[in-house]
């Protein structure tokens, strides 16, 4: 049995999960709503305050969703309820970015500005020219729209300059040495 995949799910006030008679899982709450479809061999059942995820057999691929659907589900109720914040940091001189309508511009010392799209339902904010925040109340998307942005320019390991999360930690090596 999957340690996860057993474990109960609580609901919080004001957030309601329904499962459709097509498997449709739709999880509403204070701040949105998201929908998700449950895979084949994978059952959601429960109260108004819990759930519980069950498998129908115990072959591997349905033993391998069982703790996905798990905290798949964990993830839709804490995103409708909480939402999910992503934080980077730029370091490097002459290195900004901006919000432009549903764009952020990175100013990245490359020879032309990066324009990367917003997705719906993410808003991003830009304070210091440097501090990027994402909210939003899907992970996938929130923590994707960060790794994106990151992937342009990655910190590098002798100056550490580039685009990190903050609190990252940046491996330093030394430089040439002359002897």
């Amino acid at each position: 049995m999957s340690r996860v995949g057993k474990l109960p799910i609580s609901l919080p006030d004001k957030v309601t999960v329904k499962v459709g008679d097509d498997r449709n899982v739709n999880v509403k709450g204070p701040k949105g709503e998201l929908n998700w479809v449950l895979p084949r061999g994978v059952n959601v059942a429960g109260d108004a305050k819990t759930l519980t995820v069950t498998r129908e057999s115990e072959e591997r691929t349905v033993r391998a969703l069982h703790g996905t659907t798990q905290r798949l589900i964990t993830n839709m109720i804490v995103g409708v309820s909480q939402g999910y914040t992503k934080n980077l940091e730029i370091h490097g001189v002459g290195f900004r970015a901006a919000v432009k309508g549903t764009n952020i511009d990175l100013q990245l010392g490359q020879s032309h500005d990066r324009l990367h799209p917003i997705p719906k339902g993410v808003k991003v904010t830009v304070t210091e020219n440097t501090k990027i925040s994402i909210e939003g109340i899907d992970k996938q998307v929130v923590g994707q729209l960060a790794a994106d942005i990151r992937a342009y320019y990655p910190p590098e390991p002798y100056k550490a300059k580039g685009v990190r999360y903050v609190g990252e930690y940046i491996r330093r090596k030394a430089g040439k040495s002359v002897k």
